[in-house]
């Protein structure tokens, strides 16, 4: 009798568990992103501006930049280590966390639903209603393992005697940096109850979001209506200032969105049937077949949108770093610091040059995870079973992968232009030494690991496709880590040599390595053309 109630209590919470190890997954993998960076910046700040003079320089160079704090956040107490790191990629974690939530929870939720799986899970004994409130408790467990890995590495690294963050202030720090994360995985619970598909719920949440951004931006831009900042989500987190001066206050409209919108999304999931939505048309939408005339075609149809959002959300972030490398070299901000990290990395030229061939080095990495999100999509397509409906029709699999595998390498490719042209722009060129030819030419040098990334996934996914996509992750992860610790201290060569952005060299600060590009290039190719062979020998195989 205790066995039977015991499998009775396992079966009506399979949801949330099944949830929760998807969504902790991938909160691992930016816990580790989220705290790597956190730390290092912790870690290198008393390195890069070792006297009082070059932490007040800072503060005066970068302070008082509203341009700059429209984009990325105001900078407050720059002359300390909490407040550099409060300030130094706050930002940039904040808006990629509130994308991981909306993405991950659209994912787990609306997506499962649109696959027909909700429908065996509902034929146990849960009940909608249920069923959501047990998704919701998945998502939540994904945003503590972010939480908890980033408030870790940071409190391991806030012990060393040069930092000195207490334990609490990390843990503080790192419930800023992840509250987007978990309020957007909220709104994405919410807006998959409303929306009839994952690809709508996707826009309803990213068209809050964009709302939020764009009043934080109005809100920072010294135009005297700093006020605003509590009309915004984004604005609420700003006011958390970890590190410089808490005000836990500005926890209660963000718990209050969360727990609100959840609760909502969950009332909402009981009052209608499975594939039916809050919001509905009155009318049917008009059938389309464009973008169906091909495996070509259809892969744009379906991965545009997301093409454009890693185009234009990178170019943005390149044109960020490029406002900032301006500025740091006019004011000879950390510049020499700078010049020794980019030299061991083998870059060779000083000033702006320098702040963009390490900052691009991020930007590699991100073009990357770009990479991992195509070759995760293609992977879902069979996984989902959409696959098995294509290759029924005269459609064969070099068709269907070689059409994904152009896409994804299309995209980083135009994506490493876009992220030259911001950077360009950014830095305004005259005067720096950092011309359009050599932005273009450190562009095209951070698609070239995305490209690696690629064949490597394709060699991956034709001979263990359920490993492929955590495989990649720890790939790009292991490689960034490697290269921020060969920028700051000296490492054996064997171990640099482990990782793929280290080959590159840190362009614009030095000429591309046109030797190691034909390589990585090569052996990518190379690696996708062996992963077809073994896709066209192997079953498909499900989730």
């Amino acid at each position: 009798m205790r066995r039977e109630d015991g499998a009775d209590r396992r079966a009506a919470t399979v949801i949330a568990s099944t949830t929760a190890k998807r969504a902790a997954r991938s909160g691992a993998v930016w816990g580790v992103l989220f705290g790597g960076l956190a730390a290092y910046d912790a870690l290198g700040y008393h390195t890069s501006f070792p006297t009082v003079a070059s932490r007040q320089h800072l503060e005066q160079t970068f302070g008082g930049n509203t341009g700059l704090a429209a984009v990325i956040g105001p900078a407050w107490r720059l002359d300390t280590a909490g407040g550099w790191v409060a300030w130094r990629t706050f930002g940039l974690l904040v808006i990629v966390g509130a994308i991981w939530g909306l993405l991950t929870a659209t994912r787990l939720t609306r997506r499962e639903e649109d696959a027909g799986r909700w429908e065996l899970l509902l034929a146990g004994r849960t009940t909608r209603r249920r069923a959501a409130v047990q998704a919701i408790a998945g998502l939540a467990a994904g945003w503590v393992v972010l939480w908890a890995l980033t408030a870790g590495i940071l409190a391991a690294a806030g012990s060393d005697v040069k930092v000195g963050f207490p334990v609490s202030a990390s843990l503080f720090y790192a419930a800023a940096a992840t509250a987007s994360a978990g309020m957007f995985l909220a709104v994405g619970a919410l807006a998959s109850q409303l929306s009839p598909t994952r690809r709508q719920a996707t826009g309803l949440g990213a068209a809050v979001f964009a709302a939020a951004f764009v009043i934080r931006m109005v809100a920072d831009a010294g135009i005297g209506l700093a006020w605003m900042r509590w009309a915004s989500p984004l604005g609420w987190v700003e006011n958390l200032r970890p590190l410089t001066a808490p005000q836990p206050v500005a926890l209660v409209p963000i718990i209050a969105l969360a727990v609100s919108a959840a609760g909502v999304a969950a009332a909402l999931a009981g009052q209608r049937d499975l594939g039916v939505a809050a919001l509905v048309h009155q009318r049917p939408a008009a059938s389309s077949t464009r973008l169906l005339g091909g495996p070509v075609v259809l892969v744009a149809r379906l991965e545009r949108w997301v093409g454009l959002a890693w185009i234009g959300g990178l170019a943005m972030l390149a044109l960020v770093f490029g406002i900032v490398a301006r500025s740091a070299a006019r004011g000879n901000v950390g510049v020499q610091q700078m010049e020794q990290a980019v030299a061991r990395l083998g870059g060779h030229q000083g000033g702006a040059a320098a702040w963009l061939g390490y900052e691009f080095v991020f930007v590699a990495a991100l073009v990357a995870f770009a990479a991992v999100g195509q070759i995760s999509a293609l992977r879902s397509e069979e996984a989902d079973g959409h696959l098995d409906n294509l290759l029924a029709r005269p459609v064969s699999r070099a068709t269907w992968l070689a059409a994904r595998l152009g896409f994804a390498a299309a995209l980083v490719i135009l994506t490493g232009l876009a992220t030259g042209v911001g950077g360009w722009i950014g830095v305004a060129a005259r005067g720096n030494g950092v011309g359009p030819a050599a932005m273009l030419q450190a562009g095209l040098n951070v698609a070239v690991p995305a490209l690696f990334v690629i064949g490597v996934g394709t060699l991956l996914y034709g001979l263990v496709p359920r490993l492929t996509v955590p495989v990649l992750y720890a790939l790009i992860l292991w490689s960034f880590l490697i290269q921020i610790i060969g920028s700051t201290i000296t490492v054996n060569h064997w171990l640099l040599d482990t990782a793929v952005l280290t080959h590159l060299g840190p362009v614009p600060a030095t000429s591309p390595n046109w030797t190691v590009i034909a390589w990585l290039t090569g052996l990518g190719v190379l690696a996708a053309l062996a992963g077809l062979a073994a896709f066209n020998r192997r079953d498909l195989a499900a989730a």
